[in-house]
């Protein structure tokens, strides 16, 4: 058997090992949740509708209220984030900041 034959054996009976190993961990861990889960009462409603929760809370965020107006063409702003050109524009032409408040 050539050196290369050796290798590719070898490595067949290590990419074994490896799916073996990795079967035996996820067996450990699901045991270990259930463990968990048993020891907390918690379902598996549980875990999902509490996830989902979680992630809509995160996802979701509150409007926030309007600052400025142009009353010529009904833009706004909140006050947040680089100023829009209209208000820009108008600054430049001498108009304040207070003239835009709401």
């Amino acid at each position: 058997m050539n050196p290369l034959d050796e290798l590719l054996a070898q490595k067949a009976v290590l990419d074994q090992k490896i799916l073996e190993t990795r079967k035996n961990l996820k067996v450990d861990a699901v045991a270990k949740v259930r463990a968990l889960m048993a020891e907390h009462g918690l379902t598996i409603a549980d875990l999902s509708a509490r996830a989902t929760t979680a992630t809509k809370k995160a996802g979701t965020s509150a409007k926030v209220a309007v600052k400025y107006r142009n009353a010529a063409s009904g833009e706004t702003w909140t006050g947040r984030g680089l100023q829009p050109r209209w208000l820009k524009a108008a600054i430049a032409q001498g108009k304040k900041l207070g003239d835009f408040a709401v």
